[in-house]
């Protein structure tokens, strides 16, 4: 991979990494919804005269219902449901539990698209899905924490928020193909805002967030999803899809670190065990690692 690829790769693990260390940072005064809907509308304010200073606009209009449909799925939902995790487990975990995207994204593309996984990914699916029943089991408690969210309740809601992923990244396949990703980027982020606009004006806080939170927000808006779709789209055009989707196996490293440094969480023994056995069974389902064949050499 050239030297530029691999700056690429590794800025943008970290910048993801650090999502959910400032969305940790924002939830907390804003909420979830709120959270998550100036998390969109950021991005999509950021992104929208990149693409419309490309030329795009007439790509756009033309289809903007089904770009914005998947976007709600692809970014206002999850970004809703990892706001809410994350008043109750470590970034860490939620960015561990973030790396089953693809994990997802393979049973989605099998049951949906008919791409049937075979051999190796067929064990890392299994595998990857063992790991994460493993953390989840280590976490599955329903008592409520001091924010009146039961642990339990927060994993279900990471996981179900990687489904969405992959449900939206089996739907842009589909219908979205040939469209410049500048284009699928900007209107995801819109579609997501408009979506997200009433529900969050509605549960707004009463008292008005810090100016922690508010920078947190403006740090996950620009740099974590603006950039980083820059960054993304870039080290697929010059690596390749499946050296590009290899950045969501390094992107807990990031998480689990920053969450450490900055908020002091605890980082557990088995918390890491878990994270190897889904990152292992993910990286067999998608094909980027093969397990070596069991014939008989003759």
């Amino acid at each position: 991979m050239p030297l530029a690829s691999v700056i690429d790769f590794a800025a943008l693990a970290a910048i993801w990494g650090s999502s959910f260390l400032f969305m940790r940072l924002a939830v907390v005064e804003f909420g979830p919804l709120p959270t998550a809907a100036l998390r969109v509308a950021i991005a999509a304010a950021f992104l929208l005269p990149l693409m419309l200073g490309k030329g795009h606009g007439k790509v756009f209009r033309q289809h903007w219902a089904k770009i914005c449909a998947i976007g709600v799925l692809n970014s206002g939902i999850p970004f809703f449901l990892f706001s809410f995790a994350l008043l109750s487990i470590t970034t860490g975990m939620s960015g561990i539990l973030n790396a089953t995207v693809p994990l997802f994204g393979a049973v989605v593309a099998w049951l949906w698209l008919k791409d049937r996984p075979t051999g190796s990914r067929i064990v890392g699916l299994l595998v990857g899905f063992l790991g994460v029943a493993l953390l989840a089991w280590d976490e599955a408690s329903f008592k409520p924490n001091a924010a009146g969210i039961a642990p339990a309740w927060a994993v279900l809601a990471c996981l179900l928020a990687t489904v969405c992923y992959a449900i939206a990244a089996s739907a842009t396949k589909r219908y979205l193909t040939g469209l410049p990703p500048l284009v699928t980027a900007t209107g995801s982020q819109v579609g997501a805002a408009v979506a997200l606009a009433l529900p969050a004006a509605w549960l707004w806080p009463a008292t008005l967030p810090g100016t922690q939170a508010w920078l947190a927000l403006v740090a996950v808006g620009v740099l974590c999803t603006g950039i980083a779709y820059i960054l993304y789209f870039r080290l697929i055009e010059q690596a390749g899809p499946a050296r590009a989707l290899a950045v969501t196996f390094v992107v807990p490293v990031f998480a689990i670190l920053y969450g450490a440094l900055f908020l002091g969480e605890r980082v557990t023994p088995w918390m890491l065990l878990c994270g190897a056995v889904i990152v292992c069974g993910t990286a067999l389902s998608t094909g980027l690692l093969k397990l070596p064949s069991l014939r008989a050499q003759t």
